[in-house]
């Protein structure tokens, strides 16, 4: 009989995922440890690679996934291949069993953390039916696109000392904003306050000035995958965009998983983009490639299920992104997070924020605890994730949750 945990067989966190985040426990909450979850608990990754006389032991021991993104792409397979192993195997399971902590103990309560330091933030817009959706709010008489949309993917630097681990409230953001009947704006509160139900990508290798990153050194560059709530305040966006795009509308917090997914950790979830309508430049092109990923989102309000946003839809790829972001040369550091855009599908059901499920306010969510067009002040927001894993197995993505406070 194995020492470790029994896990169900459906569980989303066994040996065929195996995230990494950072925590720390209630009698040494100074300690922060990179640790690799297992069902509901937590692994002390770098205790169990002392113990098992590991050569990443340092990497491991480090209070963050800093280093260990860094290390590269041949280390984090053979990091992956460890866990693998000592998760597997008889003769490494009793060494790692007592280095398990329990992510729901009220004994010895786990505190997880942001588990890397965001070095930049870049947002893009990579789903048609989002845009496609939004362009006909916005310009009813016009095309839904705009003329570049099906040529590259469109992006913008967000603000990378506001992005928050999961959790973690969101105070209700202040602003300028002018309601149609105002001659002038005004300051105060946002009352469009949104979501974006979005997969972010980690960049764990850096590159040097003027190095371009290839669609095919994608995954030489990614480390994992993590769940990202985009919060938006709409009023304050729509005031404010024109002519440089998001800035007080978007900075104010943007939620991650607590909880990195290796990308190898979804090789049975990769797929093909959808077809291509437009000729693309020799960079982009992605033709014959599976760089799409078959992610299955759900977003919860307040334990309500509102949207189930299919990932497969999304009409650029990461690797695209991160192609089309380093082809002018601009380097990539360690930390360097970029996330996808509002992840929407082509079914009212499956779109990601509520500027679309309620077509700008038009139309109220019903909801068993009262409607809702955006986010009162109380409101959680929960998004989860899963991929189709080996043998029929699904893997999980860590949940990115928040709930609104009052403007201060």
């Amino acid at each position: 009989m194995s020492p470790l945990p029994d896990l169900p067989e459906d569980d989303l966190f066994g040996a065929d995922n195996l995230p990494y985040g950072v925590f720390s426990t209630a009698d040494d909450p100074g300690h922060r440890r990179v640790g690799v979850r297992y069902g509901g608990w937590v692994l002390d990754a770098g205790a169990a690679a002392r113990a098992l006389g590991s050569p990443h032991a340092t990497l491991l021991a480090a209070p963050d996934l800093g280093p260990l993104m860094a290390a590269g792409h041949a280390v984090w397979q053979s990091v992956r291949a460890d866990l693998r192993l000592w998760f597997t195997s008889p003769a490494h399971q009793e060494t790692i069993a007592p280095l398990l902590f329990a992510l729901d103990s009220e004994k010895d309560p786990v505190t997880l953390h942001l588990p890397f330091e965001v070095a930049d933030y870049v947002d893009f817009y990579a789903s048609e039916h989002h845009a496609s959706n939004v362009g006909r709010m916005f310009r009813p008489d016009g095309e839904p696109l705009t003329p570049n949309w099906k040529h590259l993917p469109i992006g913008y630097h967000g603000r990378a000392g506001t992005v928050q681990v999961s959790g973690t409230p969101v105070i209700r953001p202040q602003g300028q904003r002018k309601p149609p009947h105002e001659d002038a704006p005004l300051f105060s509160p946002s009352r469009r306050l949104d979501i974006e139900a979005e997969v972010g990508f980690v960049v764990g290798t850096p590159t040097a000035p003027g190095e371009r990153v290839a669609l095919a050194d994608y995954r030489a560059h990614v480390f994992g995958v993590c769940l990202v709530n985009d919060w938006s305040a709409r009023d304050i966006q729509a005031w404010e965009y024109v002519p440089l795009g998001p800035f007080l509308g978007k900075s104010f917090a943007t939620s991650v998983s607590a909880w990195v997914t290796p990308l190898a950790a979804l090789e049975t979830a990769a797929v093909a983009p959808p077809e291509r309508t437009h000729p693309l430049l020799p960079y982009l092109d992605d033709k014959g490639t599976a760089d799409g990923l078959d992610l299955r989102l759900e977003v919860r309000l307040n334990g309500h299920v509102i949207a189930e946003p299919p990932f497969s839809a999304m009409y650029w790829t990461a690797a695209q992104q991160l192609a089309h972001m380093t082809v002018n040369g601009a380097t990539l550091r360690t930390g360097d997070l970029f996330a996808s855009g509002t992840v929407s599908g082509p079914e009212p059901g499956q779109r990601g924020c509520l500027l679309e499920l309620t077509w700008g306010g038009r139309d109220p969510l019903r909801l068993p605890d009262g409607e809702r067009t955006f986010l009162e002040d109380g409101d959680e927001v929960v998004i989860t994730a899963w991929a189709p894993g080996p043998e029929g197995r699904r893997v999980g993505l860590g949940e990115v949750t928040g709930t609104v406070t009052p403007a201060r």
